[in-house]
């Protein structure tokens, strides 16, 4: 009779058991718009990924021109719901110095729009 294969011990089921367990992050179901096609701000509105990255001549067009303006992910962070974060947009005041800021750094431009033919400037920039 063959005899009995032995258990071995310290293997990967072993080594995940003596883990401590994982944190919650505070910033979770934080999703890429870019990679999801759209967001919900704060204000409850549906941005959905329109086209991009654009040219530098459509993004200065839409820097001066978007209804909204943001810095995505990199930028400052609002609550949609309890744990549920998308992009800040940006004040009227604010908007001049990012795109100034971004032209200085290598950057991405994408265009979001909204119902209503509202329009968005979604900035990557990169340091």
């Amino acid at each position: 009779m063959p005899s009995k294969p032995r258990r071995r011990t310290g293997g990967f089921a072993d080594v995940l058991a003596a883990l401590p367990p994982q944190e919650e992050r505070q910033c979770r179901n934080l999703d890429d718009p870019l990679a999801s096609g759209g967001f919900v701000d704060a204000g409850g509105r549906y941005w959905r990924l329109a086209r991009g990255p654009v040219d530098r001549r459509l993004a200065k067009r839409l820097a001066v021109g978007a209804d909204e303006m943001t810095l995505g992910l990199r930028g400052e962070l609002e609550e949609v719901s309890p744990g549920v974060f998308a992009p800040a947009l940006l004040t009227p005041e604010e908007r001049p110095a990012v795109w100034r800021e971004a032209c200085e750094l290598d950057h991405l431009a994408y265009e979001f729009r909204a119902s209503g033919g509202r329009t968005l400037l979604y900035l990557v920039v990169f340091c």
